[in-house]
């Protein structure tokens, strides 16, 4: 086969490899985008098509001919968003708006939620009707979230339509975090592509360390103690001690958020390099000392969109007490599944609203607020909270999360936590080395980012080399998608 040949069956998608930051193919992808990019410093429209065609690409390798339904989605809201904006007959602004809602919902409903659906009428009514074999697009929960937010906005008047197609193509498209966020709202993103922005120093080094960081939290951390403990238990809990299920559980917390967490860093990182500049996605989410607290840590991008699009929609807490609580219900039963169609995660929903609304009830944010103590106590309990709701959130069906409390409760065998220590000493050291790095203080995270940013061009590289080598030591065989590239 000659080279050119082997080029081209390199550059079609693969669904068995598809793209993703932490393999080869990305890394000469994205050098290839950087040069050019720069290239085009001086030819906004220029470097502008080339990166959407580059965006568009990016998800290609994702997921195949499926690219076509971010430009359908984008077309949809772009036409919407202009008629919304240019007409005052409120039928006629109300209608474009259901046509984006029914166009993007219908996108995510199909590919989502078709066979969840089959499955639970045919257990309903006995039937039995078959699923059906479809594809679930990457990132399709992402996209059309964004996509969405934009005809909401300009619904609401605070957004002007974008004028040129490309342009918001490109918004939605933009490859760093098309397929696992952030959600980024077309007020931050749309201004930056009319607007030359210069990369300082500093610029440069909060992307390096991002990248580094991201790689290290994905690759190292998360896909290692994944691989080599985490998955075993949950998927057979039975075969394992209550202490065993009990150290997965807390890995698991840290796994998904290394792995989350690290691609948001990556994302942000990558993004800056080129000169955009995406929102933070996370901050020390298990600092949090109440379930309130905590998703204003976590995910910020979805849990900010939930907010200003679905339980300020519903009535916020403008419409008394009763109906704050069931709004705080639906927001989060519809936000788990939004991350699956699952009844899994309708537990893991339900988990968090009713714990949402237990805090409101007894101004549980305020009393801890008054007091070290208690913030301490509230952050133990918060952590298990949410271990506890991520028991169904991974488990395979609501059986293995019941197995695993199971355990827990009644097989714990606190010996064999010595054994556990040393037959996974490289799983339990990463466990504690990540959730060390989790808790150290902001300013250290400042002041090796700084230290970065001011070393020289050669200690940079050296650096990075480091990290790169340090990633393959530990990389498996396979290279291991990010968890939210499913949702």
């Amino acid at each position: 086969m000659s080279f050119f040949e082997n080029l081209y069956n390199v550059l079609l998608y693969n669904p068995k490899e598809p793209i993703l930051f932490n393999s080869g193919f990305f890394l000469y992808f994205f050098l290839f985008v950087l040069i050019f990019n720069k290239v085009f410093t001086n030819y906004k429209r220029a470097k502008i098509i080339f990166l959407t065609v580059c965006s568009v690409y990016f998800y290609y390798k994702s997921s195949g001919i499926f690219f076509v339904l971010v430009i359908i989605s984008s077309l949809i809201d772009y036409v919407a968003g202009i008629v919304i904006h240019n007409t005052e007959v409120k039928f006629k602004r109300k209608a474009f708006l259901i046509l984006s809602l029914v166009a993007n919902l219908g996108i995510l409903g199909y590919f989502k939620y078709t066979n969840f659906f089959i499955t639970n009428v045919n257990m309903l009514f006995s039937t039995g009707y078959p699923l059906q074999d479809i594809f679930l697009p990457v990132g399709v929960s992402f996209f059309t979230f964004q996509s969405m937010s934009y005809t909401i906005d300009i619904y609401r008047r605070q957004l002007k339509p974008e004028k040129n197609f490309t342009d918001f193509l490109f918004f939605v498209s933009f490859f760093p975090q098309l397929v696992a966020g952030p959600i980024v709202r077309a007020s931050d993103f749309l201004p930056q592509i009319h607007t030359r922005i210069e990369l300082s120093k500093a610029d440069i080094g909060k992307a390096l360390f991002l990248i580094i960081a991201g790689l290290l939290k994905k690759a190292v951390i998360a896909d290692y103690i994944s691989i080599n403990f985490i998955d075993r238990v949950f998927d057979w809990p039975l075969r394992y001690t209550g202490v065993e299920n009990l150290m997965a559980l807390y890995g698991y917390c840290l796994q998904l958020y290394c792995d989350f967490s690290g691609y948001s860093d990556m994302a942000i990182g990558l993004a800056l390099l080129m000169g955009f500049r995406l929102p933070d996605n996370f901050n020390s989410p298990y600092k949090a000392a109440t379930i309130t607290e905590l998703w204003r840590r976590w995910h910020l991008s979805l849990s900010s969109w939930l907010r200003d699009y679905l339980y300020i929609s519903l009535g916020g807490n403008r419409k008394g007490n009763i109906r704050t609580y069931i709004n705080l219900m639906i927001t989060m039963v519809l936000g788990g599944l939004w991350h699956g169609a699952s009844w899994n995660m309708i537990i893991w929903g339900f988990i968090h609203g009713s714990a949402l609304a237990i805090e409101k009830l007894f101004k549980i944010p305020e009393k801890i607020s008054k007091s070290k103590i208690a913030r301490l106590f509230g952050i133990l309990i918060t952590f298990h909270v949410w271990a506890f709701s991520l028991l169904f959130f991974r488990a395979h069906s609501t059986q293995h999360g019941i197995d695993m409390v199971h355990q827990i409760f009644n097989y714990f065998k606190p010996e064999v936590f010595l054994q556990f220590v040393d037959g996974y000493s490289i799983v339990f050291a990463l466990i504690i080395i990540g959730f060390l790095s989790h808790y150290t203080p902001k300013r250290i995270e400042e002041y090796l980012k700084e230290r970065l940013t001011n070393a020289s061009l050669f200690s940079q590289a050296a650096i990075l080399t480091l990290v790169i080598w340090i990633v393959v030591q530990f990389k498996s065989l396979d290279v291991h998608p990010f968890i939210y590239f499913q949702f």
